[in-house]
């Protein structure tokens, strides 16, 4: 039993510096709602990638990279994606996991034509995704905290999306029983996201939008961690457990 979080980028390095990474921020938010090992595997490396039912279940973080650029370690990466969402084992994509399991299963990646997502901000949960189990308890409007230029512009076939935000019409899309996905990252809190936009607000000053109310508007999350834990504790740990 051990949850398996696939690598596939890092915080910006003054984040990290004070922060640590993706890998202790997600444990972080999974708390004992997950009592089994972790392990994690940079995607991004030549080492052999493990098999789809090598874990319990697999949570792929976030990436400063791009899906859209097509580097051999992204195709190998989409290739274990397939493998895992045939075999049935649990998946949880967030950010670019988000986006590259959508373009593994048939869907499309591309530039947000809304332009980029970031800071705190609202999201809504569309009809019939309270009946999610990641979503499960959840009100209908809830706050996320988000970071992307490149969006899910073309779900695969057989998805569902679950809930919305003004920028983002796919911010939570299901497929099967197994594959839940966010665009928002859960794992980040108030402060690290404040990190965030503090070293992006020259690229956000440069789109013509004032950086300054975007951090003001920063805050913890809750709800965006829930998704995680939701997600063990309705979908993973069912299973893991005989």
């Amino acid at each position: 039993m051990k949850l398996l979080v696939l690598r596939a980028g890092d915080p910006p390095p003054a984040v990290a510096a004070r922060r640590g990474d993706y890998l202790s921020w997600i444990q972080r938010e999974v708390g004992p709602t997950w009592a089994g090992a972790w392990a994690e595997h940079d995607v991004r490396t030549d080492a052999p990638l493990p098999g789809p039912k090598d874990a319990s279940a697999f949570i792929m973080t976030g990436s400063s990279s791009n899906v859209t650029e097509g580097r051999p370690w992204m195709k190998r990466t989409e290739e274990l994606l397939r493998a895992i969402a045939t075999a049935g084992t649990p998946f949880f994509g967030i950010c670019f996991g988000h986006q590259m399991i959508a373009e593994a299963l048939g869907g499309k990646v591309g530039k947000n034509p809304r332009g980029r997502e970031i800071g705190t901000v609202e999201a809504r949960v569309l009809p019939g995704g309270e009946d999610e189990p990641i979503l499960r308890g959840f009100p209908g409007r809830f706050h996320v905290n988000n970071t992307h230029m490149e969006s899910v512009v073309e779900l695969p076939p057989g998805a569902r999306v679950l809930a919305e935000t003004d920028l983002e019409p796919h911010a939570v899309f299901a497929l099967g029983a197994s594959v839940k996905c966010v665009q928002f990252h859960p794992e980040i809190d108030g402060d690290a996201m404040r990190g965030y936009v503090e070293g992006r607000a020259h690229l956000i000053a440069a789109e013509g939008r004032d950086p300054q109310p975007i951090l003001e508007s920063v805050r913890d999350t809750p709800f965006g961690g829930e998704t995680l834990r939701n997600f063990v504790r309705h979908v993973v740990v069912p299973r893991a457990i005989p």
